[in-house]
């Protein structure tokens, strides 16, 4: 839990993920990954979720074998999202999938671990009223998690849209995802920095890769490599500086996230945007080894 006096790191900086930044040690066993990953980022985004909703005793086990200080952002499992169901996968309903998914949590949420359930909408997600209806209903089926969206449709930040869409998230008490990625067409969003909750505000780095960005994962396998290879540069990095500050005042904690890590460059620039923002995290698990390779 957070001390009255506010989060122990008001700006909490990490990746999306631990287990493939071909970062670790050679032969590093993926079971004591995580642990070493708490020694250098006091948050993390936790991506198998989307694929398949996770064990609850998997979820227990993160939780345990994290500081105390250690927080997870979750993403929502596909089929909450509109993403459709993977093959294999069985077929139930919506609110099944809801209440399995929020059981799952249990332990991770009890701690005090959870910043976040993000619920990603996929590119074709548009503004409308069908859609605006569907999060609503979200919001209710999880009415005491931190639920976070992120849009991929241009629509909900379009001129005339824009207002609306914060003031939705604002009376629902979403918190909304600000998104650094390409400019690439009507499955993009610009920079919008705005907070909408008061406890939390929550950015994601996603690269610039606009030639990359609308590659379709049904048609080429290597999609997710491609989409999101990319590395900043200090002056890029540099841009947010100011708008995490301005965040900040706004909200009791901001979330970074880098997620560009198709060549391994998230954690490098997550480093990186520690140093220009220059914060010291708190409650880092102990380092036992060089765990990264800066470059």
């Amino acid at each position: 839990m957070e001390s009255q006096s506010g989060p122990v790191n008001p700006v909490q900086i990490g990746v999306c993920g631990w287990g493939d930044h071909d970062l670790y040690p050679p032969g590093t066993p993926s079971r004591e990954k995580l642990s070493l990953y708490a020694g250098h980022f006091p948050v993390v985004e936790v991506d198998s979720t989307y694929h398949a909703i996770q064990p609850r005793e998997r979820m227990a086990q993160w939780t345990e074998e994290t500081p105390k200080d250690f927080r997870f952002v979750v993403k929502a499992y596909r089929e909450m999202t509109g993403h459709g169901r993977r093959e294999g996968a069985p077929v139930r309903s919506v609110k099944e999938i809801f209440r399995e998914f929020v059981d799952s949590l249990e332990p991770m949420a009890k701690a005090g671990k959870l910043t976040a359930v993000l619920f990603q909408f996929p590119p074709w997600y548009d503004c409308n009223r069908d859609h605006v209806r569907y999060i609503r209903q979200s919001r209710q089926a999880v009415p005491d998690l931190p639920m976070a969206v992120e849009f991929r449709n241009r629509t909900w930040f379009e001129p005339r849209y824009r207002d609306r869409t914060l003031r939705f998230l604002v009376e629902e008490q979403l918190i909304h995802v600000v998104c650094d990625e390409p400019q690439a067409g009507i499955g993009s969003v610009p920079v919008v920095p705005a907070v909408t909750h008061p406890a939390q505000g929550l950015i994601r780095f996603h690269g610039r890769n606009v030639s990359g960005w609308n590659k379709s994962g049904r048609s080429n396998s290597h999609w997710r490599d491609v989409r999101y290879a990319y590395r900043y540069s200090r002056k890029e990095l540099g841009e947010w500086v100011g708008r995490v500050v301005g965040m900040k005042e706004q909200a009791d904690q901001i979330t970074l996230l880098f997620n560009n890590n198709s060549r391994g460059d998230a954690a490098d620039n997550a480093k990186e945007m520690i140093d220009l923002l220059g914060i010291d995290l708190n409650g880092l698990g102990p380092r036992q080894m060089d765990m990264f390779r800066w470059t």
